[in-house]
């Protein structure tokens, strides 16, 4: 029993120090994501990756299934303790509940440990874009130009991209390795963003990660970046950089939007320049309506989104939806409801005020990225190309 208490102590005191010391000061957690994950990443994390399944999935499901396992034969053990019979199945019961608590402890107290490491302290660090950028007013004149400069590029992009038979965007190379490549390229003038990647990984129940309207996860307990399978492929590879970002150390989720776009659309291929803009396409497009106050008739007059775009856009298909319905064990609904309300309070807690809003913010980043471009004639120039382009289609 001293065990298991020195133990918990032990773990506790650890994460409680780190937690304390990184709330205290930003340049430890600098100093941590810069220097101290990247040893994380070449010994843990290279065995983590190294294998072709997602590890925290796993670990997810047997801790799952633990604390049911447990809390059953718990539930045995009571029955057969109230009604005072002598039995070998409340003694199996009995004692499967002690182990099954003890596994629990010991699992939630290295868990406790590993999100302290892999990812609480993140939260502390130096932001990679100032948050005065993202409190800076923004004029509708700007919004326009950048909101319509998007639209063209993912219009332009949509007709270069390969398709299959049903018109869908197809990849006969390997997006993991290309999505570690174009991440590795951002390394070139940020330091924390260079050295190895584990591969991205696909969801097992990638049907379950649709219904919390989920495109990736990070896995800061096994240092892994996951991605849905289920969902349209042209998503995947901006979700895989922005996972591989989190990985990283960069878990506010506007910089991890950043950060794979610019890995998108700075990589020679077409399928991932496509996605780093249509990641952006949605944010973009609804601050912008939501500008004009929702004025059908001022947005007609802006460059129209394409069609073709916008089936690409779609998350999941109606036909995938049909067959995640029917092997649901629980409504879409009350899963998307739970996960938003997790994902609120995780991001609160730890710091991020505006919650889910915050994946919105990479506009702000975009307009400052983008701030020193004249993005009045970058735009007529991409609505010719993007004309002359179409002329040829036809």
């Amino acid at each position: 029993m001293r065990k298991h208490i020195l133990f918990v102590i032990v773990c506790l005191l650890l994460a409680l120090s780190l937690n304390f010391i990184a709330l205290r000061s930003p340049a430890f957690s600098d100093f941590y994501a810069e220097w101290i994950t990247p040893v994380w990443l070449n010994t843990y994390g290279r065995v983590t990756g190294s294998l072709p399944f997602s590890i925290g999935e796993i670990m997810i499901a047997f801790m799952l299934m633990l604390v049911i396992v447990t809390i059953a034969s718990g539930l045995i053990a009571v029955i057969f303790y109230f009604r005072k019979k002598e039995s070998s199945l409340g003694v199996r019961a009995s004692s499967l509940c002690k182990k099954g608590s003890v596994l629990v402890l010991y699992l939630s107290c290295v868990t406790t440990v590993l999100l302290t490491m892999n990812c609480f302290i993140y939260y502390q660090c130096s932001r990679l874009y100032p948050k005065s950028i993202q409190e800076d007013e923004t004029s509708l004149e700007e919004l326009t130009l950048l909101r319509n400069y998007i639209v063209l590029k993912t219009n332009e992009l949509s007709l270069m991209v390969e398709r299959g038979e049903n018109g869908e965007v197809v990849y006969s190379d390997s997006m993991e390795e290309q999505a570690v490549a174009s991440m590795q390229a951002l390394g070139e003038s940020n330091q924390r963003l260079a050295g190895y990647y584990p591969f991205p990984k696909k969801i097992i129940a990638s049907n379950f990660l649709s219904q919390q309207s989920m495109k990736g996860y990070y896995f800061p307990f096994s240092l892994e970046a996951n991605y849905n399978a289920t969902m349209g492929a042209i998503h995947i590879p901006a979700t895989m950089c922005h996972e591989l970002a989190h990985v990283k150390g960069y878990l506010f989720e506007e910089e991890a939007n950043m950060l794979a776009f610019l890995a998108c659309i700075n990589s020679e291929d077409l399928v991932f320049q496509y996605s780093g803009y249509l990641s952006v396409l949605n944010y973009i497009d609804n601050d912008y309506y939501r500008a004009i106050n929702k004025n059908k008739e001022i947005y007609a007059g802006q460059v129209a989104i394409e069609d073709r775009v916008r089936r690409d856009n779609i998350f999941v298909t109606e036909q995938k939806w049909n067959k995640i319905e029917e092997k649901s064990l629980m409504k879409t609904e009350t899963i998307k409801k739970a996960t938003q309300i997790f994902t609120e309070t995780t991001l609160k807690v730890n710091g991020v005020e505006n919650g889910m809003k915050s994946y919105s913010d990479v506009v702000k980043l975009l307009l400052q990225h983008y701030q020193n471009l004249d993005l009045e004639r970058v735009t007529q120039e991409e609505y010719l190309v993007n004309a002359g382009s179409q002329n040829q289609t036809e």
